[in-house]
């Protein structure tokens, strides 16, 4: 104990920054478990897809979109969802919805307003479709 207190006397900003960062970790854990979005495995991912006719939501660039994207997906951008210009996706809310985007690291927020938006079953896809393409699972070309 005492050499922990020599280290925070000698280092207090790196002490502060320890401290800054375990605050980090345990506030994104605490709001993982409380979230009504859940992260998905691709396993789970295609488990929905084939059994239960989930819905994909991609949330890349258009072009990226085209070079290669989950089967039947459809294409939406975080503005438009951020907007309620939800098109084809309206009819969808009985579903459930898979968010994906290019390596899993922004689709949350727009998984959250689609939550809100009243869709009841919203999922992230863990490391969007970099992990899908990852493990060799089949992509679509076009649209």
């Amino acid at each position: 104990m005492q050499e922990i207190m020599q280290f925070v006397g000698r280092h207090p900003v790196l002490s502060i920054a320890w401290i800054g960062l375990l605050a980090a970790v345990i506030f994104t854990f605490i709001k993982g478990l409380t979230s009504s979005v859940k992260t998905i495995s691709r396993g789970e991912a295609t488990r929905l897809i084939n059994k239960e006719d989930a819905v994909v939501v991609d949330l890349r660039q258009r072009d990226d979109f085209r070079k290669g994207h989950i089967a039947s997906a459809i294409n939406l951008m975080p503005a438009e969802i951020k907007a309620n210009n939800l098109g084809e996706l309206e009819k969808h809310k009985d579903k459930p919805i898979i968010v994906v985007d290019g390596s899993g690291m922004q689709a949350q927020e727009p998984a959250t307003a689609l939550n809100k938006a009243g869709f009841e079953r919203v999922y992230v896809l863990k490391d969007g479709v970099a992990g899908w393409s990852g493990e060799n699972l089949p992509l679509v070309r076009g649209k």
